[in-house]
């Protein structure tokens, strides 16, 4: 970061700069991604004590215990509700960021968690599991919200050199929550039966952070210039961002996008399907906001101690060896490997298969879990990002629901190779991004607007005919 320097400037007031453009990724990211992060990974260990309660409150409400078949049922409601609330947040994302702009859209965002921790907080004190699955619908909301604005946030903040790296800490929140949440939930914290309402709970903490921190930090200068037209916040807040250093260039910039939207209003989704000007800009997302999770990382963290149960680590050893798959992805672009067999038939087979989940997850950090995030904000200018944002965050929920719902059937059917159609939507991806995806590193908006603008409008082929006396003859220019 300290590549932000400016010789013209004392090094004490360049570092200050620096540290003013970590600690608003900081103050974006405790209350944004890494609340994703977190709440995937927190409800894991309290899976058998919810049920227990689930089984004790309906027997005390009825007089009758609950079937086994019912509290699964029951369980997978409350699992579901978590990318239910995502989608609902994704979707609402979108006009919250136009309305309301990025930053104040994060803030509010906050809200969520704290309705979704008083409800979980106090459900068993209510003797209602009604409450659990209540909050996690809330706290799924919270996740889609930030999900898709803190990487607008950040990437429309930050300098153009340093574009990618910014938004690509949003997978390292996400990854940190997911250690986190796994650390917390181990039995030494808050995983004992008596303390899981506190545990979902917990996740007020981050909230209150955000909700201190954010507000000393500007709101996205592109977002103030573009869409509200206010010149002088703009300057403000890339002062604050920046320093007093040379803006001429950037602010250029920003005023050359603000003049190509000048008289367009932000887009709707649907829109964007109909307009020819950003066909391969749409398919892009839709492939690799798909792909995030078709790819089958993210049933890592759903199925982990079954998976590694079924690979035949020791019972005892699980829950220690499920914070290495957070941990994997928090060792982000490390490695990029893809293997994955199960076997108990030899002694060290269980060993080879965890260290090959651990290589799975190390390449899902090395790209998609980052890349995809900032994507978006690259690729669409600012009138179509939201509506852009949008669609690929429908498409992570729905994606992350089809594949918690439908990775225990793959299992029992494929067994060993169970990952293998993981492995093809990898293959599928990895090409189309090869082929058809241009470079977006160290690039204007404008600049990658035009490249995309190349694949939507090739030259075509101009013909005149004319009629000669015998037949129909043709010059083609």
């Amino acid at each position: 970061l300290f590549c932000l320097s400016d010789p013209r400037l004392s090094p004490r007031t360049n570092k200050l700069q620096s540290k003013i453009l970590i600690l608003t990724i900081c103050a974006a990211g405790i209350g944004g991604t890494f609340q994703y992060g977190y709440n995937i990974s927190i409800i894991n260990a309290p899976t058998s004590y919810i049920q227990r309660f689930m089984n004790e409150t309906w027997l005390e409400r009825t007089g009758v215990p609950l079937e086994s078949n019912v509290i699964l049922l029951l369980w997978s409601f409350t699992v579901s509700a978590y990318p239910l609330g995502g989608l609902t947040g994704a979707i609402a994302a979108g006009p919250m960021a136009i309305v309301l702009g990025r930053k104040t859209s994060l803030l509010l965002n906050n809200v969520f968690v704290i309705i979704a921790a008083v409800l979980s907080g106090f459900s068993r004190m209510a003797k209602s599991f009604e409450m659990v699955m209540l909050s996690r619908f809330f706290t799924g909301l919270n996740a889609g919200v930030s999900m898709n604005i803190q990487p607008m946030y950040l990437a429309e903040s930050a300098p153009k050199k340093l574009r990618g790296a910014v938004a690509l800490t949003s997978a390292s929140f996400t990854a940190l929550g997911l250690v986190l949440g796994q650390v917390v939930g181990l039995r030494e914290l808050l995983g004992e039966e008596n303390s899981w309402p506190l545990l979902l709970a917990s996740n007020v903490v981050p909230a209150l952070i955000q909700l201190v921190a954010l507000p000393w930090f500007p709101e996205s200068p592109r977002y103030l210039l573009i869409d509200r037209g206010d010149k002088e916040s703009c300057i403000s807040a890339l002062q604050k961002l920046r320093g007093h250093c040379d803006l001429s260039a950037e602010l250029e910039e920003m005023l050359a996008e603000q003049a190509a939207t000048e008289g367009q209003r932000a887009k709707k989704p649907w829109e964007l399907f109909q307009n020819p000007a950003v066909r391969w800009q749409l398919m892009s997302i839709v492939v690799l906001s798909s792909a995030m999770q078709l790819c089958g990382n993210d049933s890592m963290y759903f199925y982990a101690a079954y998976v590694f149960q079924e690979a035949g680590i020791p019972q005892e050893k699980i829950p220690y060896v499920v914070i290495g798959t957070g941990s994997c992805e928090l060792i982000t672009s490390v490695t990029c490997v893809r293997l994955l067999m199960h076997s108990t038939q030899v002694s060290w087979m269980p060993y080879l298969s965890m260290v090959c989940i651990f290589a799975y997850i190390l390449s899902f950090g090395i790209g998609p879990a980052g890349v995809t995030g900032v994507l978006p904000t690259e690729v669409f200018d600012q009138m179509s990002r939201p509506a852009a944002y949008m669609i690929c965050g429908s498409l992570l929920w729905f994606n992350l629901f089809l594949v918690g719902t439908a990775f225990p059937f793959i299992v029992k059917s494929l067994a060993h190779f169970c990952y293998v159609p993981f492995f093809v939507v990898c293959i599928c991806t990895a090409l189309y991004v090869g082929f058809f995806l241009p470079e977006t590193k160290g690039k204007s908006f404008l600049e990658i607007s035009e490249e995309f603008k190349k694949r939507n409008f090739k030259p075509q082929t101009r013909a005149f005919f004319y009629k000669g006396p015998e037949e129909i003859k043709s010059t083609v220019l």
